[in-house]
């Protein structure tokens, strides 16, 4: 708790424009006290603050600088990550406080073990960090309670790896992400830890490759919808500027004389870089991408393949394969966006290039 005595004094002192020597007078006391007391030297009796107070028309606490907390349980947790965010070592002592008044609270247990570990994490102390991981295994056990849509076990199981990891005890934390591995969610942290730290980088082949696909898909993902988002705006500059990036990403990912998944994928983002470029007004930019669209739904569709042999870097691919929501062929996939993009000009336009490639 802070508390801005020393300041205070002084502040409401020059507001009524008074010396040292005049506020000694007042309350019968020497220029030396007043002096240390807005120095923070020393601290005024508590019938000299009562006396200040009410000279200063003012309250007690206000005189203090003492400001009452809200204690509610959401208000506190709401302070935990505040601390947490600012790395305010103060936070500490707040957090055991709050461990004490709701020790069987989820939220603030969660909370509690977010605020150790990113302090201890950033100020290197260990104590902190086995706090953390404490906290979050108490968590787990009070999971059931947790109403947050956006806090899962895998929040509390990743915080232990890092706690893990900054304990020098890496096989440890990757034994547990290995454990909690569902949908290959923790495979670029096992992949990358194994193989940057540990020495192991032939099994964590497998884990990055996984995580490569993962990424390569949730960008994907990402690029669709903020190309709908942008071209709601009318914003095609943006438009313009994300697919280009997820299209250079493409190419240089897409192993070029190996047709598969990633053939189909190329070809849906073309028909989008296509699209913006059409609504740009860069004409010639939108041909060649339709043409090479539509070159490459025709290789596709000639002999689909959803394995991701057609992926560079990716190993063990034999054991992997790709869908999308939007159909099976390219085909099928493109006249799927084509609908919801709602452009009769466009469409033809498309038609009219993908029979000139057949």
């Amino acid at each position: 708790m802070k508390l801005t005595l020393s300041e205070n004094i002084r502040s409401f002192r020059k507001e009524r424009k008074m010396t040292q020597e005049q506020l000694a007078t007042v309350l019968g006391v020497t220029v030396g006290a007043v002096y240390k007391w807005e120095s923070g030297l020393s601290v005024p009796e508590l019938d000299l603050i009562v006396e200040m107070a009410d000279f200063f028309d003012t309250s007690v606490d206000v005189l203090l600088g003492y400001r009452i907390n809200d204690n509610r349980l959401d208000s506190i947790v709401s302070r935990l990550y505040g601390y947490s965010r600012a790395l305010d070592p103060s936070g500490i002592s707040e957090a055991e406080k709050a461990l004490a008044k709701y020790p069987h609270s989820f939220k603030v247990v969660f909370a509690c073990a977010d605020l150790f570990l990113a302090y201890g994490t950033n100020n290197k102390e260990p104590r902190f960090i086995r706090r953390a991981l404490e906290l979050d295994e108490q968590a787990m056990v009070l999971l059931p309670q947790n109403d947050n849509p956006r806090i899962s076990e895998a929040n509390i199981i990743h915080n232990m790896s890092i706690a893990y990891y900054e304990l020098d005890e890496k096989a440890k934390g990757v034994e547990l992400l290995k454990q909690h591995n569902v949908l290959s969610h923790f495979s670029y942290e096992i992949g990358s830890t194994m193989a940057v730290f540990m020495n192991q980088t032939e099994e964590a082949v497998q884990y990055l490759s996984e995580a490569l696909i993962l990424g390569m898909s949730h960008m994907l993902c990402a690029t669709i919808g903020f190309v709908f988002v942008y071209c709601s705006r009318g914003d095609w500059d943006s438009a313009l500027n994300i697919v280009t990036c997820c299209n250079n990403l493409i190419s240089e990912l897409r192993v070029d004389d190996q047709p598969g998944y990633m053939t189909k994928t190329h070809a849906e983002v073309l028909l989008l870089l296509a699209y913006v470029s059409w609504k740009k007004g860069l004409m010639e930019d939108a041909r060649d991408a339709l043409r090479e669209a539509a070159k490459l739904t025709n290789l596709f569709d000639s002999a689909p393949e959803y394995s991701l042999k057609s992926m560079r870097f990716i190993e063990h691919a034999e054991y992997t394969n790709a869908f999308d929501t939007l159909g099976p062929t390219a085909a099928g996939s493109i006249e799927y966006m084509l609908n919801l993009l709602d452009d009769p000009f466009f469409t033809q336009q498309w038609k009219e290039i993908l029979n000139l490639e057949h």
